[in-house]
């Protein structure tokens, strides 16, 4: 790993998976990994190089994905950088007084530590922190 942050993935919010699967499967020819559960959505990731794409469907009506595409429709639901240190860069979102959705760090999708910053404090963008 870089010492640097990167682009992790970034997450995109689908009503239908298979439909918005087929695009990046039958067009751009990729294989996507095998599903995952997290957060009350089906997440598929699709590499593009060291960067990925999640597909996120819901998977119940009252998961966050789900109230995403209630109030904004399908599109980008997050960007989830990477960095050397989740904990200290926690701390520094802290120090710093940007509000969190995730205080300490929570196990997302593929087991990877992960953390939210709050939309609010970001210019609008849900973004994600992991290692």
């Amino acid at each position: 790993m870089t010492d640097r942050p990167r682009i992790a993935h970034v997450g995109v919010a689908v009503a239908d998976l298979d439909a918005a699967l087929a695009f990046y499967r039958d067009v751009l020819g990729l294989s996507p990994h095998p599903a995952e559960e997290a957060d009350g959505a089906t997440i598929v990731s699709l590499p593009f190089g060291d960067t990925d794409v999640e597909l996120l469907a819901p998977r119940t009506p009252d998961s966050p994905i789900a109230r995403f595409l209630e109030r904004r429709g399908p599109g980008i639901h997050h960007i989830c950088y990477r960095v050397p240190d989740l904990d200290a860069a926690l701390q520094a979102c802290r120090a710093a007084g940007y509000r969190l959705v995730d205080e300490v760090p929570r196990t997302g999708a593929g087991g990877h530590r992960i953390a939210f910053v709050h939309p609010k404090a970001t210019a609008g963008i849900l973004l994600e922190l992991t290692e």
